[in-house]
Order: structure tokens, then sequence, then C-alpha cells
């Protein structure tokens, strides 16, 4: 019944758009996702997909927009966040509410952020027609998916917002919870590796078991992680996606030739270990109204306050997160040249300080940084990202077919990657949904 209702409302929705409006961009420099070098063409788009892109193209009856000056990119997808359970400067689980995670898509879509992939912490609500709503684009805001519940070590006081997490303490609890969470039909399957700095770490026959069952349900599985050797035996093991960076060594040629071979796609989330050392002092970044705006109310006073720089400067885990974000720069670029799949992800909405929007253009910049030319950011966070969650199909990438969800830009981001920042409009299934989050 709730799936004739959610068809129904898609009808109606798409209805209401105009299924039959023909929209010709004119003049515009394109940067397709593809990774090929941008060009000068136009773009034409019947209802919810793009129709054509090339030069000179003409459409009887079509509104024609001059985008003269401007850049097209197809709009970012982020393959690692979190949602709902952030409100102010907590992360709790009575923040999870319909209002709350609306609330959080919007802001990734005024952002030019499509689609998110959120990595194992959300809870009933969105499994309730929510997820497939906003997939469908019946709701505003970017597209829902999910890794519905994670897995992660035992512990008898889980954080309230990751306390439906599934915790086996041996390989033959795996089966009944993994079909707990494959009837949620997740996207991928999460599972929580490292020891979180000093804790307690999964052990191999726990996450060979996940990984097992997860595959006999055609189900990918991504790892959080941070020791090379701890994704070495993943990789061994069979894990689909490495949703962090290594961070504790450099990957050596063994291990990046695996991961080649076996496909492995690779999060790096550099601006997770940005944030971690950025507040010792005053980033780049503090008083950008583009970051200001994504803040939650009380953040920007917390980050800025000299108590708690000093708290980040004088904290036992700085020397290790400086070092950490260093080397995760350093593999990012061994791992990208090595022609491993490499896709955006931010880990952004786990934390106050990991901030929703913004963080994914901070991540783009920090690719750069790493070595890859702003063209390669750009084709990783938009078709490779696609790729990471098998939505390849409709989105990533502005081609004939796809659906029409892109950014205009009011300067070229290969020039200059900040320049996604930059944000004229945001458009998705064919409509503009969004003038970017300073014009709120």
């Amino acid at each position: 019944m709730k799936k004739q209702l959610s068809v129904l409302l898609l009808a109606l929705c798409t209805a209401a758009f105009g299924q039959n409006t023909t929209t010709l961009f004119k003049n515009a420099t394109i940067i397709d996702g593809t990774g090929s070098a941008p060009r000068q063409a136009d773009l034409l788009i019947t209802g919810q997909r793009i129709t054509a892109v090339g030069k000179n193209l003409k459409a009887t009856g079509a509104r024609e927009v001059d985008l003269r000056g401007k850049t097209l990119i197809p709009s970012l997808i982020c393959a690692h966040a979190h949602i709902g359970t952030l409100k102010g400067t907590t992360s709790t689980a009575e923040n999870y509410t319909r209002e709350n995670v609306l609330r959080h898509l919007k802001k990734y879509s005024d952002y030019g952020v499509g689609a998110i992939l959120v990595m194992g912490t959300d809870r009933p609500l969105i499994f309730e027609g929510l997820r497939d709503s906003t997939e469908a684009g019946l709701l505003p805001g970017a597209r829902l998916f999910s890794a519905g519940y994670g897995f992660n070590t035992p512990d008898p006081q889980p954080a309230s917002w990751m306390n439906l997490l599934q915790r086996p303490e041996k390989p033959e609890d795996v089966p009944a919870m993994m079909e707990k969470v494959a009837a949620v039909k997740p996207t991928v399957i999460k599972v929580w590796v490292d020891d979180h700095g000093g804790g307690q770490k999964m052990k191999p026959e726990i996450y060979k078991a996940i990984i097992a069952e997860a595959h006999r349900r055609n189900i990918r599985v991504a790892a959080h992680l941070f020791y090379a050797e701890d994704a070495r035996a993943l990789v061994d093991a069979g894990v689909d996606i490495i949703a962090h960076s290594i961070r504790d060594k450099e990957v050596d040629t063994d291990l990046l030739t695996k991961m080649k071979q076996k496909k492995v796609v690779y999060i790096p989330t550099l601006s997770l270990d940005q944030y971690q050392i950025a507040y010792a002092g005053t980033p780049a970044w503090i008083s950008d109204p583009f970051f200001t705006s994504s803040l939650e109310p009380g953040v920007l006073e917390m980050v800025t306050d000299k108590g708690y720089q000093e708290k980040v400067r004088n904290s036992p885990e700085y020397p290790r997160n400086v070092e950490a974000a260093r080397i995760a720069l350093i593999n990012l670029k061994k791992v990208y040249d090595t022609g491993i799949i490499v896709a955006l992800g931010t880990d952004s909405g786990a934390f106050p300080i990991r901030t929703q929007g913004f963080t994914e253009h901070l991540e783009m910049e920090l690719m750069v940084k790493a070595g890859l030319s702003p063209l390669q950011a750009l084709t990783v966070s938009t078709r490779n990202a696609a790729g990471a969650l098998h939505i390849g199909q409709d989105y990533g990438t502005l081609e004939k077919g796809k659906k029409a969800d892109f950014i205009v830009l009011n300067a070229n981001p290969a020039e200059n990657i900040t320049n996604t920042r930059n944000i004229g409009a945001i458009w998705k299934d064919g409509n503009e949904v969004s003038r970017g989050p300073l014009s709120r």
C-alpha cells in the first residue's frame, strides 16, 4: 500500500513539475563529471532529464536561459555522511526527528549536494517512507541513501545516537543481526573496525562473518578504519569500500595492488582529519559566510572560544591527529595514482564541527591540496561518488538521459576549486530549487 501511494505521489509530483517543460541553457561552460575537459556548450532538459548536450542546440518552444560566463557541474554526491542526530552543539538520538532530517537534507541541497549516503547511524523513522520519498524526489533537499544500522564492537553504554548499532560478540551472532539490517534494504553495510585511538577493535572473525553474510545477500560492506594493516586484512576478507583514509602510515605497493585488483572504493574523508586539528588555531574559513551559514547554532561560538582552542591544541591526541592529516593527503594521492576509484565522502553531520554542506566543498579543496587537479576532484565528487552509491545510471554526470541535477556556478572551478562555493543556482529534477546557502 505504501509503495502504491509513493508511485501515485510521484506521478502527481511529475505532473505538477510539468513533464513536457523544456529548458535550453545556452553558452555555458560545462564540466560534465566524466573527467573530460570543460567545454563551451548548451544543455537541453525536458521534464526531469537531460535530453541533449552540445553546441548550437535548438528546441522549438523551449525556455532559453543564457549562461554566458557561468559554469555547470553535476550536483555533488557525498558517499559518507550523517543526518538527523545533529542539532546545535549536540548529537543525540533525541534530535532525530522528521523535521530535523528534512532540515539537514535541505541544507545539503542548498550547498549543491544532491545525494548523500548515511553511514550506519539512521533510525527507524526514515524507513517508513521518508527515505524512499527523498530518492524519488518527492521531498525537498538531497536524496537520502542509507547504510541502515551499522555493526560495531560490544559497548554496554553506547552514545544515544549510536545505540541502534549491531554489536555482535561472536560470529554466530551475525546472521540474525544481518537479517534485521537487510530488512531495511541498505545501500551498503557499515562496519566499525578500528580502535578509535586506543579502544576495543573488532575481531577479524567478526568482520569476516559480517562481510560473508552481507555478500550472501548481495549487499556491499564499507569499513570505518584507521590502520593500514586493518585495511590489508579487510581487503583480503572482501571489503568493498574503505570509508576513511588510511592514516597511520603510507600505503605500500602490495596493498595498493590488492585494492585495485579487488575494485575497492576509497573514501578519504580528509576534512574529518582537518577538523580534528584546525581549531587549535584560526582556520582560513572561519569568517567566510559560506562556512558560517552551514553551522548549527552555537557552533561558531564554541570553536572560536579560546578555551576550546587551547583544549584542542593541548590534547594528547593532537600530535597524532596532525600526523594523521598529513598521511591522509599522501595516501589519497597514492591511491588515486594507482587507479583505485576514489569517491567523495566527508563524515559530515556526525558531530557539530563536521558541518553539513560546507564540508563537501572543503573536502574538494583538500583533494587538490593532496595533488589532484580540480577537474579530478570534481569527477571524484560526482561520477565516482554516484558509482559508489550504484546510482550512476541517473546521477553524477551531465549526459543525455541523466537526471537534470546540477549546479550553476558563477566562476569556473577547473581554474580554482574554491569556485564551487560561488553558487548561482541549484537544479534538481529539471527545476531550480535553490540559489545557494547565502540566499536564505
